[in-house]
């Protein structure tokens, strides 16, 4: 199975204001990570050979451009976490834009 840290260390080489499953207050922008459970996992023989985990990356920002974004993916990338973007809200009642990501490791 494969380390949740990938994920977290990947994030943390674009921001420190990282948290993992909620905020604790964080000031914008910020990052929050968690993972969901079992994605497509590799059987064999009747056992699991290898475990897929997946989960999502949350980036909540006053900007709708922000640069994180595009970092974020870039850091996803060099360390070789599929994800795929999945969202991009407005949140009328914190004024801040919510990018959504989800991602696999195996």
């Amino acid at each position: 199975m494969a380390s949740v840290d990938v994920v977290k260390n990947a994030l943390l080489t674009v921001s420190k204001n990282v948290g993992h499953f909620n905020a604790m207050k964080r000031i914008p922008p910020y990052i929050v990570w968690a993972e969901d459970g079992q994605g497509d996992s590799l059987w064999a023989d009747g056992q699991m050979q290898e475990q897929v985990i997946t989960g999502t990356i949350d980036l909540f920002t006053k900007s709708s451009r922000e640069p994180l974004f595009e970092k974020i993916q870039r850091a996803l990338s060099d360390a070789e976490i599929s994800f795929r973007w999945n969202s991009t809200q407005f949140e009328e009642d914190t004024g801040l834009y919510h990018h959504e990501w989800v991602w696999e490791i195996g």
